[in-house]
């Protein structure tokens, strides 16, 4: 797509405005992953892979650079705001479309309310009777819930710049805090010999390594594609979106590995000499401020409590503008009422972010905990991710034509290793969250058909379910796998041979997945539509 001259004619239509750069749209990513993670992150994944953990984010860290890689080159070559819904949608159709949409707006929009709800559980600690408990918001807290969603909702409808400006402010905390920790933590108790106790360095073996990636860890790097939504309203798209999503990858990953060896390091070894099931001990205000309380360093501790309200607010604060986002590619492209796509003067979906602030609410009164959400968060946002690599593959052969001002190289072998690890994380989950996120897969689906059938959307084009024929196969066949496997299933394959029958399946449903997708012709007609639109988001 050709960039839009500054000197173009304006009009009376309002549209996304392109005014945000490469640094605050980092912070944007980054600001998403270093959320209510980093504060529970290293003790979820502890407990489950002992000292070993530091493998487990080692591992996501390259999966998700794997993956982030693949994003960028969509992103620059397809810059539409709300993207990972919109790159599916142009290379398979509105089915393959809406799913991919359906994940990641379950996923961002769900996000929001539990960062809030993660920041009031730890600010109840210094201000009683926000919580029970049983964890759930008492009246008051419902309340300063929702009065804090109020407040990012008004933030993101005054603009993108004030989404991004707001965001670097917290971004400078959000990111000293951590390293501050990682500091002081190193400095003032470090056992190394912790790494090899309570059953050698690996005490659950290989299973606890992988079982901890969707118990915090994945959970914890995911948000880089917070830039990629925002890829409408990027000054320089082509040039700046790589850079962002890379970089806060990058960045993200050394943080949390760095956590993770201080935390482990500053155990006192005997927690651990009867195994990882409670390394910190009880602890009420997280394990960081714990360790920080025990060993004296209370200023540390101080600074802990107060990020741990900023860094979940803050990350919510960015998901209420993603989750709108995502919404508004959906009703833009007809899979649901057009009116989330409708935009006020200032450039920003509106309708949709009072959806994100409606549903936000919502799920204050029945959802569970922050813990017993990570999985299903985790699983959802693979598999939004997963779409990407065969996406890109697809759009590669019937779009070549297509400018790519950033390429990815070997892309012919990285975009199936990112889809087989994407379909393995979802595996890890366990097959309880797998399960749940099929049933919401479903709804989803019958979201779209009573849309479809009820709205203007019955008469706006093909289905395109030739589509479907891998993305339905790729849903049910990890569910079945799941279920016979060894985490949370019956236990009906064996070991190591499980992941290797998700990695034969996941690659076989790739190479399907790029055979099915739209021929050349119909993707230059879905671009002609994506672009004419594209066009006139900028023009305010």
């Amino acid at each position: 797509m050709t960039e839009i001259s500054a000197g173009r004619e304006r009009t009376a239509v309002p549209g996304l405005r392109r005014d945000v750069g490469p640094i605050p749209l980092m912070f944007i990513s980054l600001g998403s992953i270093i959320g209510s993670g980093w504060l529970l992150g290293a003790l979820t994944a502890a407990t489950a892979a002992g000292g070993a953990s530091v493998l487990s984010w080692l591992l996501a860290g390259a999966v998700m650079v794997l993956l982030a890689l693949v994003h960028a080159e969509l992103a620059a070559a397809y810059p539409f705001a709300g993207g990972t819904a919109r790159y599916p949608r142009i290379a398979f159709g509105a089915l393959a479309g809406f799913a991919a949409g359906w994940v990641g707006w379950l996923q961002a929009v769900t996000l929001a309310p539990i960062e809030v709800e993660a920041a009031l559980s730890y600010l109840d600690h210094a201000w009683p009777g926000l919580v029970n408990g049983d964890g759930a918001l008492t009246g008051l807290g419902l309340v300063i819930a929702v009065l804090l969603m109020a407040i990012f909702t008004a933030i993101n409808i005054m603009g993108v710049k004030w989404l991004a400006e707001s965001n670097r402010v917290t971004m400078l905390w959000k990111v000293a805090v951590p390293v501050l920790t990682v500091i002081v933590l190193i400095v003032v108790s470090f056992h190394a010999g912790n790494f090899t106790a309570g059953g050698g360095f690996a005490p659950f073996g290989a299973h606890g390594v992988f079982a901890a990636l969707p118990l915090g860890v994945v959970f914890a790097l995911q948000g880089f594609e917070q830039a990629v939504q925002l890829g409408g309203e990027s000054r320089n798209p082509q040039r700046d979106l790589p850079r962002a999503v890379i970089g806060a990858v990058l960045i993200g990953t050394v943080i949390y590995i760095g956590l993770e060896i201080a935390f482990i390091g500053a155990l006192n070894p005997a927690n651990l000499l009867h195994g990882w099931a409670a390394p910190v001990g009880k602890g009420d205000y997280g394990p960081y401020a714990t360790l920080a309380t025990t060993l004296g360093v209370g200023w540390l501790a101080v600074i802990l409590y107060i990020d741990a309200f900023i860094s979940p607010a803050g990350t919510g604060l960015v998901y209420i503008g993603t989750a709108s986002r995502l919404s508004y590619a959906l009703g833009h492209s007809g899979y649901i009422p057009r009116s989330t796509a409708k935009l006020n003067q200032a450039g920003v979906p509106w309708v949709s972010l009072l959806l994100a602030f409606v549903v936000g609410i919502i799920c204050f009164l029945p959802f569970p905990s922050w813990q017993s959400l990570v999985g299903l968060i985790t699983s959802a946002v693979v598999i939004m991710y997963g779409f990407a690599p065969v996406t890109l593959m697809a759009l590669r052969r019937n779009d070549p034509d297509r400018a790519r001002p950033y390429r990815l190289k070997g892309a012919a072998v990285i975009s199936p290793i990112a889809f087989i690890f994407a379909s393995e994380i979802v595996y890890w989950a366990s097959w309880q969250t797998v399960e749940k996120l099929l049933i919401l897969l479903a709804v989803g689906m019958v979201v779209f058909v009573i849309s479809r059938l009820l709205g203007k959307q019955a008469s706006s084009g093909p289905l395109d379910g030739r589509a479907m024929l891998w993305v339905l196969p790729w849903f049910i066949g990890l569910g079945i796998i799941s279920y016979l496997g060894q985490y949370g299933g019956i236990g009906v394959i064996p070991p190591w041979v499980d992941l290797a029958v998700v990695a034969v399946f996941a690659l076989a449903i790739f190479y399907i997945g790029i055979q099915v997708a739209l021929p050349p012709d119909r993707v230059a007609e879905a671009l002609v539509i994506e672009e004419a639109e594209a066009a006139a988001e900028p023009a305010i």
